[in-house]
């Protein structure tokens, strides 16, 4: 049985800010649960009962789509190198496009891309630290540059026609809200 916590302890912000790769899960009250790995330079520790991580650009938008209908949200950390630990924080998640009001207070917390999506904020209710003994060692060898590429193609424009065409709805057709909250005009 895992460790439980009300809130992040300093340790377990020392190891979050170490790791290369988290997950992050959602889901709606029906349909399909979406369980996404995240990389990059995406996820900052604000407290120890708030997590703020910037969704790029992708095929889907499930967890904008999922946190309109349904706030929880759990993210998942592991140790792929030294010690054993799987870390689960779970919590309440508010999602920030660049229109929103409070985008201008977390967008300079993260490197600038055309493909910045959202910023989701996470309200953390309970951490979990459990052992991780069969999680296999794994050695990072560095993060992909496929997607920043992709994005500086299209630019600003070619992401937003994007978003209209493959992120407006979860794959169970519920509405992630991009074209209204990002501003932009339906084509």
């Amino acid at each position: 049985m895992g460790k439980k916590f009300s809130e992040l302890t300093q340790k377990h912000v020392e190891f979050i800010e170490s790791q290369k790769i988290y997950f992050v899960a959602t889901a709606a009250e029906s349909g399909t649960v979406n369980l996404s790995p995240k990389g990059g330079d995406s996820l900052r520790v604000i407290n120890n009962k708030q997590i703020a991580w910037l969704n790029l650009t992708g095929s889907g938008n499930e967890s904008a789509a999922h946190v309109l209908l349904n706030s929880r949200m759990t993210l998942m950390f592991c140790a792929f190198e030294g010690a054993p630990l799987i870390l689960r924080t779970y919590g309440q998640a508010e999602a920030l496009h660049i229109n929103d009001e409070r985008w201008s207070d977390y967008a300079p917390l993260f490197p600038h891309s055309h493909s910045n999506r959202q910023i989701f904020i996470v309200d953390i209710d309970l951490v979990q630290a459990s052992c991780g003994m069969s999680v296999p060692y794994y050695h990072y060898e560095g993060d992909r540059d496929d997607l920043d590429k992709w994005a500086d193609r299209l630019g600003s424009d070619g992401i937003e026609n994007y978003w209209r065409k493959k992120n407006q709805q979860s794959i169970d057709g519920f509405e992630s809200g991009i074209v209204e909250r990002a501003g932009l005009k339906q084509e």
